[in-house]
């Protein structure tokens, strides 16, 4: 989790929402990082999970990451959740909640629904304080 706390710092130093991930492979290596890029980038979907899945699944020209962890700092939204669950992702970490914008806690609880493809291990709340402390520091400043 401290990766992903690192590349949510620079996110923030980037301007872009503080938001972090790592992506490990089945053996316990770190195969990618990212942070957001939504602004960056210009793409409203390159948030810090799918940056990290894009990379690693074009790095393996598969579609499929099974037996792989992700860890991010922020509850993953529903639209990460559902590219989580194509991806066949089998763990996720995550340190503070979304109450706003989640897709796994609140909202639509991706994992839940009958249509969902594949449902992960779900990990919360590690270094949640730390997660929480920079996204409220970041809209703060902004708003």
């Amino acid at each position: 989790m401290h990766l992903a706390i690192e590349q949510a710092r620079i996110a923030e130093s980037c301007n872009e929402v503080p938001i972090g991930a790592v992506l490990i492979d089945p053996e316990g290596n770190i195969k990618q990082s990212s942070h957001n890029l939504v602004i960056g980038n210009s793409d409203p979907t390159a948030h810090a999970e799918l940056n990290v899945i894009r990379r690693e699944c074009l790095s393996l020209k598969n579609e499929r990451l099974n037996g792989y962890s992700l860890f991010v700092t922020l509850e993953p939204c529903p639209m990460c959740a559902t590219a989580i669950s194509f991806a066949r992702i089998s763990k996720i970490v995550y340190g503070a909640s979304d109450r706003k914008s989640g897709g796994i806690e609140v909202g639509p609880k991706i994992f839940t629904h009958s249509q969902s493809h594949h449902k992960p291990e779900i990990v919360k709340g590690i270094n949640q304080e730390i997660c929480s402390h920079l996204l409220k520091n970041f809209f703060k400043l902004r708003r």
